[in-house]
């Protein structure tokens, strides 16, 4: 991990992680039969303009800027590729596309790209996809981080075309975000794809792919009947990359939880390569005593034997810290595949523990 990480503290990453999960409850809004508004790649048109009786636009900012800051408010894509860097600050809000693979939201900011107006993107700046507020859903569509990272590892390191700076997040959950939901949806990056810094989210039936810590966060997430896709790291090495990096503070006592996923890899993606995780500790903070649980999933073989790694991290003080996963809460049970093993560094739960991880427990009584 590069010093990026630390830029989230001045975006007031870990002090907003401590906000109440309950802060922003309101009660289940009755489901619409049709959309708000329509975003289509192929109008042209008025912004707003009805057709067949719905609000139409060509971007998806159009429509959300068109959005009440408060509501149940449903915004519909239609397929197409729509290159555009989204926050959302509206809280209520259901995004959802005609076709998962040909609906796609896409950007290519990195952690060290300059943005309009100076300074750097940083690694939370650079999402596609910012979401900072409550009750937000997505399902249907893709969304990606479109930072060509392979052709950047593949450029010599001492070239100044090289980018060090590379993290290139897909989605980002950080402000005041909580209760957020993707089903069937593609999240494709390379490193840092999906970061649920903050809050709890929900994912099923999703495919999120990257390779270096490309699910990674201090936020509870549970994640269900999903596709964790190892992608190639771009340059020869031993160590393609890691599934997870989570900075679960000690205070909170779930993390990420995996149930029946599928740990699966890209042509490229060496044997026995892959770690399931390293403990993140942001500007080496002791209290960030990472989690992450891996429930009767398969796995292939690009998943090492040992199954988790450790990680340096340098602290307020300017010293490098070594955290290891013996002090971590890393943890599976019923793995299968050719990546599952035995072993004194594969940690397995007691058959009396997996009562403690279930989705209701882990998103603590929240039901998406």
């Amino acid at each position: 991990m590069s010093f990026t990480r630390r830029s989230f503290l001045a975006h007031g990453g870990l002090t907003l992680a401590a906000l109440s999960l309950g802060a922003c409850a309101s009660a289940p809004a009755k489901p619409k039969d049709r959309p708000d508004a329509i975003v289509d790649a192929s109008f042209s048109g008025k912004p707003g303009s009805l057709v067949a009786g719905t609000p139409t636009y060509k971007t998806v900012q159009e429509a959300l800027d068109a959005t009440s800051a408060f509501g149940n408010w449903w915004i519909h894509l239609k397929r197409g590729r729509y290159v555009e860097k989204l926050t959302i600050m509206k809280s209520g809000l259901r995004l959802s596309g005609e076709d998962r693979d040909s609906t796609v939201i896409s950007f290519n900011a990195y952690a060290g790209q300059m943005k309009p107006g100076g300074g750097f993107w940083n690694t939370d700046g650079s999402a596609t996809l910012s979401v900072r507020v409550a009750d937000f859903s997505a399902e249907n569509l893709s969304i990606e981080n479109s930072f060509d990272y392979l052709a950047n590892m593949a450029r010599d390191r001492n070239s100044p075309d090289f980018i060090r700076a590379g993290q290139a997040l897909a989605v980002y959950l950080g402000g005041q975000a909580d209760r957020c939901s993707f089903r069937n949806v593609k999240l494709l990056g390379y490193q840092d794809t999906l970061c649920p810094f903050v809050g709890r989210a929900y994912f099923e039936h999703c495919v999120i792919a990257g390779n270096v810590d490309f699910i990674f966060g201090g936020g509870q997430a549970w994640f269900e009947e999903c596709e964790l896709l190892s992608r190639p790291a771009g340059y020869v090495t031993t160590k393609a990359g890691y599934v997870t990096a989570p900075s679960t503070h000690i205070s909170k006592k779930y993390g990420f939880v995996f149930k029946r996923c599928k740990l699966s890899r890209e042509a490229g993606v060496p044997d026995a390569s892959v770690a399931l995780g390293r403990p993140w500790h942001p500007n080496g903070a002791a209290d960030a005593i990472g989690q992450s649980v891996f429930l009767d999933c398969w796995m292939d073989a690009h998943i090492t034997a040992d199954g988790w790694d450790s990680m340096s991290n340098t602290n307020k003080a300017g010293e490098r810290v070594t955290f290891t996963p013996e002090d971590s809460r890393f943890f599976e049970s019923g793995s299968s595949g050719p990546g599952a093993a035995t072993g004194p560094k594969r940690f397995q739960l007691k058959e009396a523990q997996r009562g403690d991880f279930t989705r209701d427990k882990v998103l603590d009584g929240w039901r998406p």
